[in-house]
């Protein structure tokens, strides 16, 4: 009875101590500056640059609004290959471009897209690809800019999972022609709703500036038919506070994720990811349902729900199965084996900060029990 009064869900946000963001909101109030690139947005932007080691980032108002303006900075047209094992922000910002969405199948060992399978799907309209770090695991980037250069496609990754994530020693977002953040609630690093586009040089970033301010370059100038993408002053401030936060909260997420795999180890059914090599952020942690586990993945998550623990079937169904998708050739289960099957199988634990000892062996228990 102590679980169904309790709910675990999947993930709660890290909030500070109230009292810290008390004088940011002091400071908001008495510059009368709420938004419009402020200085809090100002200083998020720099401070963000400086921990992740890029040059150049754009806030947003979200992760989605972000991705829509990322396909319109590189002028996308056309097919875009992309992950159906993903949020649907994915593909929906490729609609509301007015792009022609191609799936393409997953490798099992990451879940990120297959680049052998990106190589096959490429057409005459084919103009970019979107791959997306799959629970932040870092994506085969060298294969796919290989595969970019020789057909002169784009890159755009929609890096949601990623914050501060590194790869043979800089940061996962430097690779690609833009990597898209998004700092939404239920994500490792969250300024409440919020995203970010990460960008190699001052001239695309002065584009995307445009372009998510309705594209005014002065008060009588517009430069582009924009969107009203920017980020409050509110949410920046409570970016730069959760940045004082982030090393511990991560380093707790750690401490979660090996204590599943340790607890997890040799059970029958119950498939993990490989365990990251290098500096990650334990953005998700996924297990995999096997034939020989007692019960289904489905009902192993019905199981859980009803002991007040609340994991997600991240991502079923496939992108590709929902109606807008489901009538395009590439959807089609026969193209998307691997993905097919990982959606079937696949259940996210509960891992977060805040996340108890005690209350992680109940989930544990509930699943070798």
């Amino acid at each position: 009875m102590e679980l169904l009064n309790k709910p675990i869900y999947v993930t709660q946000p890290y909030l500070p101590p109230l009292e810290e963001f008390i004088p940011y909101l002091e400071k908001i109030w008495e510059n009368k500056w709420l938004t419009n690139n402020g200085p809090f947005h100002q200083q998020l932007e720099q401070a963000l640059c400086d921990y992740l080691g890029v040059e150049h980032l754009a806030l947003f108002t979200n992760g989605t609004i972000a991705l829509v303006t990322a396909l319109q900075t590189l002028r996308i047209t056309g097919e875009v290959i992309t992950s159906p094992f993903s949020f649907v922000a994915t593909a929906h910002s490729l609609l509301w471009n007015g792009l022609a969405p191609v799936f393409v199948d997953i490798d099992p060992a990451t879940c990120n897209l297959d680049p052998d399978k990106i190589e096959q799907a490429i057409t005459p309209h084919t103009t970019a690809i979107m791959p997306v770090h799959c629970y932040g695991t870092p994506c085969n980037v060298e294969r796919i800019q290989q595969i970019a250069d020789t057909y002169g496609l784009k890159v755009i990754y929609d890096a949601a999972h990623t914050f501060g994530v590194k790869y043979k020693g800089e940061s996962i977002l430097k690779h690609g022609d833009l990597s898209v953040l998004s700092f939404h609630a239920t994500k490792v690093y969250n300024t409440f709703e919020g995203g970010a586009i990460v960008c190699p040089d001052a001239k695309t970033k002065q584009r995307i500036d445009y372009l998510k301010n309705f594209g005014f370059a002065d008060e009588v100038t517009v430069m582009a038919p924009g969107i009203n993408g920017k980020m409050s002053e509110i949410n920046a401030a409570f970016g730069l506070l959760q940045l004082q936060h982030i090393e511990n909260v991560i380093k707790r997420r750690a401490q979660i994720d090996t204590c599943y795999r340790e607890q997890l180890n040799g059970v029958n059914g119950i498939k993990c990811l490989p365990q990251p090599s290098e500096l990650a952020n334990y953005s998700y942690f996924p297990v995999f349902i096997q034939p020989d586990y007692p019960i289904s993945r489905d009902e192993l998550y019905h199981k859980l729900k009803t002991k007040g623990i609340y994991g997600r079937r991240y991502f079923y169904p496939l992108i590709s199965d929902f109606p807008m998708y489901r009538g395009l050739p590439s959807s089609a289960r026969y193209n998307l084996p691997v993905a097919a099957d990982a959606a079937e199988k696949v259940l996210c634990l509960p891992i977060y900060s805040s996340l108890s000892e005690s209350d992680q062996m109940r989930i544990i228990e509930c699943i070798v029990s």
